[in-house]
């Protein structure tokens, strides 16, 4: 075994692979950012730039079986989850061929065959649905866990407190993803919550909490095995706290007058955690170059997919409605 194999417990190559699919998510984001200022993509769209390691690093660790709910910034859980580049493109798109059928949008992307049981635009909203899933994995004797992910502001949302308390009254296989990323929309952490380590309103519920640093994909894949083995040898939920940074505004085009800029400045140059990888395995600007040109080809292509697809047509509108 390998010294570097040795310290970091992944080997050369998968970790290779978390940073391709990190700097997957980030091409992409950037990307849909680009085409939404040209005025190509409709409503709001959220992005989770800084937020990558968090994504590849659940996910990565997930079995065949588990699901998964996300949140209104969903692209890179949606990504890391397995949906094509090409489907999740299409969708923001409003096109057929969209993972949503051009339904959702940037705040609602489905992929049931793929585990993602969707976003959610409701803050919260994919806590109780996770906790569903994980009860009929357990009442079916089925060794799968669900996961969901929300951010620090969820944990003040009456769902969040229902479904942790329901999730460890009835011992269901799930694991409660919290992307702390210190921001509420345009809050601050510190003037929503008045505690400062929020594994405490898990422990209130008498749930088994960890922590990790979500800048460092390694970390993160390694801390949420141990909680999916938790949750699936029966042993009840797990609350996976991940101390992460949003590098950028809570929506795109906001302007985050909210936000000391000079704070700002300093994390993206000390918090990115694509760099933070690239350091770990490092890549020559050879190698890293190679890895990125390939991921903005198959970012390019998506674009190309999302124009040539299929418009819906106005009596869509009216499928898939239940009253």
């Amino acid at each position: 075994m390998a010294k570097v194999e040795q310290r970091r417990g992944l080997s050369d190559e998968a970790l290779r692979e978390f940073f391709r699919e990190m700097l997957l998510i980030r091409r992409f984001e950037e990307k849909v950012e680009e085409r939404f200022r040209a005025g190509e993509l409709p409503g709001f769209l959220h992005v989770a730039i800084g937020q990558e390691a968090v994504a590849v690093g659940v996910c990565r660790a997930l079995a065949d079986g588990d699901v998964i709910a996300s949140t209104h910034r969903a692209h890179g859980h949606t990504l890391a989850k397995g949906t094509h580049p090409n489907e999740l493109m299409a969708e923001l798109y409003g096109k057929l061929e969209g993972c949503s059928h051009g339904y959702g949008g940037s705040m609602h992307l489905y992929d049931v065959e793929r585990g993602n049981l969707g976003a959610n635009a409701v803050v919260g909203g994919g806590l109780p649905a996770i906790v569903g899933a994980a009860l009929a994995f357990k009442f079916r004797g089925e060794p799968r866990v669900a996961v969901a992910f929300f951010g620090d502001g969820a944990t003040n949302i009456g769902t969040f407190h229902e479904s942790l308390n329901l999730a460890q009254l009835w011992g269901v296989p799930a694991v409660f993803v919290c992307e702390d990323n210190h921001w509420a929309e345009s809050t601050p952490e510190s003037q929503h919550s008045p505690i400062r380590d929020l594994s405490k309103r898990a422990e209130a519920f008498g749930m088994k909490s960890m922590k990790v640093d979500g800048q460092d994909v390694e970390e993160v894949n390694k801390v949420t095995a141990r909680a999916l083995k938790h949750a699936r040898d029966g042993k009840g939920p797990v609350f996976l706290l991940c101390e992460t940074q949003r590098l950028v505004g809570h929506y795109i085009g906001d302007p985050q007058v909210y936000r000391d800029k000079d704070e700002l400045r300093r994390l993206q140059e000390t918090s990115d955690p694509i760099e933070l990888v690239r350091e770990k395995l490092g890549l020559s600007d050879a190698e890293y170059e190679a890895l990125d040109r390939e991921v903005q080809e198959l970012v390019d292509s998506s674009v190309d997919f999302a124009k040539a697809g299929t418009d819906p047509k106005p009596e869509d509108a009216l499928k898939n409605v239940y009253a």
